[in-house]
């Protein structure tokens, strides 16, 4: 706890600090860049599908009797654009997490490692085709198990624990491998998500919980289809402003667990030798 606790108040310094800050711009104007473009040509077209799809497989009937029984008719009129919210929205926020990877993990392990640890080697055990092949195989696993326990988001107890779960497992298994990439080798990496995997988890939760603001958002653009481009713009921008601080916190407590794995490692070597 006091490891997780001292990474994220050296997270929370860095993410004052005019190049994190900077930073959060270039991954939300490529993620901003590919849903606007995507949204514009094909929104409508999948409102229209789910319209549909539902007419013609008695999806209302079935959707408003569920809606009657949780006390919520009232949402029965935007059954369309909550289930395009629902199929959206972990594709924009795993777009998110890959903008993050590929644009500001990079420069925050720089910056993290030459400012709090410039002494650790860096034995680059990680690449990019290896960090898009990790974020995209899990998020393949989180998107089977997602869609799988989908129906019971709508028990309110369970989707409380579940979906911060899940979001903290997927963001974890993404911000390790990008955070140790240049400082780490393979076997390093390995014997450090082992050790430290509950800790890893925990961060990713609450940093999970910190994403469930934009996720309001993005439900309150529902209420209005008109602004849903609007309010997903921003609700992009939210995410990425969580992810980088998720990245320094990240970074900072894998650097911090890989230093104190490597002195440890040498001391039973020393111990060896004697």
């Amino acid at each position: 706890m006091a490891s997780i606790m001292r990474a994220w108040g050296r997270a929370v310094a860095g993410q004052l600090h005019y190049r994190m800050l900077l930073l959060t711009f270039v991954p939300f104007l490529a993620a901003l860049m590919l849903w606007g473009g995507a949204m514009w040509c094909g929104l409508q077209s999948m409102m229209d599908f789910i319209q549909a799809w539902f007419g013609e497989h008695n999806g209302f009937q079935a959707a408003g009797s569920v809606l009657n029984m949780l006390g919520l008719i009232a949402f029965k009129t935007m059954v369309v654009p909550l289930v395009a919210m629902w199929v959206l929205l972990p594709l924009m926020v795993f777009t998110s997490l890959v903008c993050i990877a590929l644009f500001a993990m990079p420069a925050i392990s720089q910056h993290v490692g030459k400012r709090h640890y410039p002494t650790l080697e860096q034995k680059n055990g990680g690449s990019l085709l290896g960090s898009l092949a990790h974020s995209f195989a899990s998020f393949g696993i989180f998107a089977l198990i997602w869609l799988l326990t989908l129906p019971l988001t709508l028990i309110p107890p369970v989707s409380l624990v579940l979906q911060p779960f899940l979001w903290g497992w997927l963001t974890y298994r993404v911000m390790v491998y990008d955070a140790l990439a240049q400082h780490a080798d393979t076997d390093e990496r390995d014997a450090l998500l082992k050790q430290h995997r509950p800790s890893l988890l925990a961060i990713g939760i609450v940093a999970g919980l910190f994403g469930a603001g934009p996720g309001l958002l993005w439900l309150g653009g529902v209420l209005s289809v008109l602004f849903l481009p609007v309010i997903a713009a921003v609700a992009i921008w939210v995410y990425v402003l969580v992810f980088v601080f998720t990245g320094l916190w990240f970074q900072h407590y894998c650097l911090d667990a890989l230093q104190v794995q490597r002195q440890q490692h040498e001391k039973l070597q020393e111990q060896v030798i004697n």
